[in-house]
């Protein structure tokens, strides 16, 4: 394997080579639908979906499977639901039979998948969906659940390895839900050796006895499912947390399972790390809301930088996705990245065969066939801040864009889109300016500063727009010091007259792209009335 192959090449080569020649590979990815599927979750989303296109680049067949593990039990009432005393009564229950807050779908568990579902193609992860409530109420999995029966002890036997405290000797590798208050809080009575399980509904004090083959009531505790779905789908490739990995985590506890008990491998795996948002520690979390969802982090970062961010960052590595000014240095490396791959950039070899591959698995579909016309972030903000967030005039207002076709064109609307949401939502506020409409009744100027406005007002009306930035703003330098004004004075000057504060876009640019005419009109009321 070649030293500078990219992460996801390297954990196909080894699904290849650790599973032998296969005519399909089986990736995974999944998880409960208890809350909204924040961006954490979402690493697991796309390293195998960076994984799946890995191995088919290198010209194998693969399957790409994402479970909604949607028949898990409802265990704490999210901070984003109003209703708690209602939702109270729901605990313990299936999430399926939790009913949507919103009124929209026909359960939570529901609600937030259609969430999901709806923003991942957006990012071009196209799964497989397997919901798993369908799957344990159509009794798929009844041959699974009295394999873990039978192998009542070898289960137990597993998982007390990892346990200061041994499991009870009644207790059974199987959750029931009771028929009669819907919870799963029963006990196991006994079991017949084949197809019937008895239960007691520890409410109400009933027993009934299932038949496994037809039940819709019982199902696998996770580090028992887990490995037995691994069998069932044939899993060849499934990452996992670094809690899931953590020393007698789930995953080491299935991976004994799936071999002692179902008979199957374990799938090959890596750990990814925990993803926080810049300036919140610790990690996040659905039920409390204190989350970045996929769509929120859409509003910011066009899809491809979104996949940038994932693909160009090893799994195992804890990072932050920024919302702050670094929002601003993540835009212009996808832009440097961009430029290496279409050979506009040089960088040494190592680094171009890591940039390459890296914007290849960037894109939402194929990459382009040529350099896209790129518009650079910090100056498309203030040129959305000039023109009060009109996105056509802004794009306009931008030199290259009106000879782009309407791919390009549509990719450079959702860049201006994103910037505007970010400077209203996250920018910091000495970032963003308004221009100045009227005058500013508390700013007096001194004689000379007035004149030295006069000047540049004139320059303004003979049409300064044949000037580049560096001849403007040596203009400018130039009007300071034949007013004998510090330039950086003079500076403070012009942006509390355009913006009403003491900085803002550098200057020339700034002037530039405000034009002639408009700058003239806002210098008009400041300048020497006897010029």
């Amino acid at each position: 394997m070649a030293e500078h192959a990219h992460w996801a090449d390297q954990a196909a080569a080894r699904v290849v080579a650790q599973r032998g020649p296969k005519h399909c590979y089986t990736c995974a990815s999944g998880i409960t639908p208890s809350g909204v599927v924040h961006v954490g979750n979402f690493r697991e989303i796309i390293s195998v979906d960076l994984v799946v296109r890995a191995l088919r680049d290198a010209g194998q067949t693969v399957r790409f499977i994402y479970s909604w593990d949607d028949y898990d039990v409802f265990r704490k009432v999210p901070a984003t639901v109003a209703d708690r005393t209602t939702y109270e009564s729901y605990l313990r229950r299936p999430i399926t039979t939790v009913p949507d807050p919103a009124g929209v779908h026909e359960s939570y568990a529901r609600a937030n998948e259609a969430t999901l579902e709806a923003q991942l193609p957006r990012v071009g992860v196209r799964p497989e969906y397997i919901y798993q409530a369908e799957r344990y109420r159509a009794a798929d999995y009844a041959a699974g659940i009295r394999t873990a029966l039978a192998c009542r002890d070898t289960i137990r036997a597993i998982l007390d390895r990892y346990r200061t405290t041994p499991l009870p000797p009644d207790w059974w590798p199987v959750q029931v839900f009771s028929e009669f208050s819907g919870k799963d809080t029963t006990t196991i009575v006994s079991w017949d050796g084949a197809w019937g399980l008895t239960y007691r509904c520890d409410e109400t004090g009933n027993r009934q006895t299932v038949d496994l083959r037809e039940t819709s009531l019982v199902k696998l505790p996770w580090r028992v499912d887990w490995p037995m779905r691994w069998g069932v789908e044939g899993v060849d490739f499934e990452p996992a947390g670094k809690e899931h990995h953590s020393e007698g985590g789930s995953f080491d506890t299935a991976k004994h399972v799936a071999r002692e008990v179902f008979h199957v491998d374990s799938p090959v795996t890596f750990r990814y790390d925990f993803v926080r948002i810049k300036g919140r520690g610790g990690k996040m979390s659905s039920s409390s809301g204190e989350v970045i969802s996929l769509s929120q982090m859409l509003d910011v970062y066009q899809p491809e930088i979104v996949r940038y961010l994932f693909a160009g960052t090893r799994p195992n590595t804890e990072f932050a996705i920024s919302f702050d000014l670094d929002v601003i240095k993540i835009y212009e490396d996808y832009d440097r990245c961009e430029r290496i791959y279409f050979g506009q950039e040089t960088a040494n070899a190592k680094r171009t065969a890591k940039e390459r591959r890296a914007y290849e698995l960037s894109q939402v579909d194929a990459p382009p066939s040529a350099l896209p016309f790129q518009l650079p972030f910090r100056h498309l903000c203030n040129v959305l801040l000039i023109h009060d967030g009109d996105v056509a005039a802004a794009l306009a207002a931008m030199p290259g864009t009106g000879d782009a076709d309407e791919c390009l064109a549509a990719r450079a609307r959702v860049r201006a889109a994103c910037a505007w949401h970010w400077l209203n939502t996250f920018a910091p506020e000495e970032f963003r300016f308004t221009v100045a409409k009227t005058r500013d009744p508390d700013l007096a100027l001194t004689p000379t500063e007035r004149a030295a406005v006069t000047d540049l007002y004139a320059l303004a009306v003979a049409d300064f727009d044949r000037l580049s930035d560096r001849d403007l703003q040596n203009r400018i330098y130039a009007i300071a010091r034949a007013h004998q004004i510090e330039a950086k004075h003079l500076f403070v000057v012009l942006y509390r007259i355009l913006v009403h504060k003491d900085r803002g876009p550098r200057l020339g640019g700034f002037l530039l792209t405000l034009g002639g005419r408009r700058v003239a009109a806002i210098l008009e009321p400041y300048r020497d009335p006897g010029e």
